[in-house]
């Protein structure tokens, strides 16, 4: 079969096209014929090398959500799953590729009228958002700011918060015309990347999706009993003495988190996915889809991610 594989770390064009043999499924896995990939953050971070750390080495195929049609189950799992379309989360890669491994208990059905395009949009980013926002835990009425939320991540959280009834909804954007499209998903201030901008000076709660250098800049205005969390770091590491400006807060009772989906239940990341997808197909939620490419347009998918460019996500078609 054909897969994209990381062949040197570093640029979008260490990635290439390769042949590997057809997957298996074993015991506790199925076997996904993929229609299309989430191009995320976690798939640019390992090309560029920032995953090393956590074991992945060059030849790694990257793709960590999927959506297709399952072709064959592993020993122990339900055969109904057999000609299902479904979406399926797969680790930290493997999906860049026409056929992808799944756990069983990551899999979750496709409702008729989502596209494979959509549930690899919504599907992941719709859980980090909606588990980000429950972790910040602003209460209806709280001001909330959305930093990086141009992505897929960003955009749905966005649209969450708007929903559960947030009285300002504070976005960084690096255009007006982002910032346009993002009031149509319920933004109600727009600032640039620095924070700059009309809008609330202070923030309950603030879903961070960049991290980088500007971090503690952003800390420093949460309001009393103001949590961020860091759901991504696509703007890199922030600065190691970061805790700093939490100690400078310390008589606003400020506090910062992180949130990676590694840590939540497959069954709530499971639930909440289903749930996202049927309010996607009802129209409650919008999936926004930047473009979709050939999976052997990896490298241009990639570079266009490095230069700023998507709003939403990139989805790959095998």
């Amino acid at each position: 079969m054909k897969a994209v594989a990381i062949q040197r770390f570093g640029a979008p064009e260490g990635l290439a096209v390769i042949d590997l043999p057809e997957p298996r499924p074993a015991q506790g896995q199925v076997l996904v014929c993929v229609e299309a990939v989430g191009v995320g953050g976690l798939d640019a971070l390992a090309v560029r090398g920032d995953l090393a750390g956590y074991g992945l080495r060059e030849g790694h195929v990257p793709g960590s959500e999927v959506a297709g049609t399952v072709a064959a189950v592993g020993q122990g799992v339900d055969a109904s799953w057999v000609g299902r379309r479904v979406w399926a989360l797969t680790g930290r890669g493997g999906g860049y590729a026409e056929q992808a491994l799944a756990a069983e208990e990551e899999v979750v059905p496709l409702p008729p009228g989502l596209s494979a395009a959509g549930a690899v949009t919504l599907g992941g980013s719709g859980a980090v958002a909606h588990f980000g926002l429950a972790r910040a835990g602003p209460a209806p009425g709280a001001s909330v700011l959305v930093r990086g939320a141009s992505g897929s991540i960003g955009i749905a959280a966005v649209q969450l918060a708007a929903r559960a009834g947030a009285a300002s909804v504070a976005v960084t954007a690096s255009s007006a015309e982002r910032g346009a499209r993002l009031r149509e998903l319920g933004a109600t201030s727009v600032l640039d990347r620095s924070g700059a901008g009309e809008g609330p000076t202070g923030f309950d709660a603030v879903v961070d999706v960049v991290a980088g250098p500007d971090l503690p800049s952003f800390l420093a205005r949460l309001n009393p009993n103001g949590r961020l969390v860091a759901v991504g770091i696509v703007g890199g590491m922030p600065p190691t003495d970061f805790g700093s400006a939490l100690i400078s807060g310390f008589l606003k009772s400020v506090s910062y988190a992180s949130l990676s989906l590694d840590t939540v239940p497959a069954a709530e990341r499971g639930r909440v996915a289903a749930g996202q997808f049927a309010d996607a197909v009802r129209g409650e939620l919008r999936t926004v889809v930047h473009e979709e490419m050939p999976l052997e347009q990896a490298v241009r998918a990639h570079t266009a991610m490095a230069a700023g460019e998507v709003f939403g996500r990139v989805v790959l078609r095998p």
